[in-house]
């Protein structure tokens, strides 16, 4: 798992950049690319420091959240809906989802379908 760099080394690289050095020379003089010298800089104005953000976790979920009350419509109409039909039923609504994401979504509920058997047990051969 990546982890983010030292508080300390991006502190050096922008106090670096303002003591004059532009972004990318700020990064090279301390071991790291640019886009991370000019990244750190931003967040430097923006934030007001350089701390990271946070890593891991869970990111995309919440897109299919926020469609939950729908999405979960859809499967109380239609209890055997297949997810391939629910997306599809979700992309006439304007919303894109991959199937993927409904399995996860669907499995944070703990909610999964039990097929039924289409045929009647017989008597002479247990199932």
């Amino acid at each position: 798992m990546s982890r983010a760099l030292s508080i300390d080394l991006r502190e050096r690289v922008v106090g670096a950049s303002e003591e004059g050095r532009s972004r990318r020379q700020a990064g090279e003089r301390c071991g790291v690319s640019a886009s991370s010298a000019i990244r750190w800089w931003s967040l430097k104005r923006e934030q007001g420091d350089v701390l990271p953000g946070p890593l891991g976790g869970d990111r995309r979920s919440g897109h299919i959240e926020s469609h939950a009350a729908l999405i979960l419509a859809l499967v109380e109409h239609k209890p055997d809906v297949t997810l391939e039909d629910l997306r599809q039923a979700l992309s006439e609504q304007g919303v894109a989802v991959s199937p993927s994401a409904l399995w996860r979504f669907f499995e944070r509920r703990q909610i999964t379908l039990k097929k039924s058997r289409r045929t009647r047990t017989s008597k002479a051969v247990p199932m």
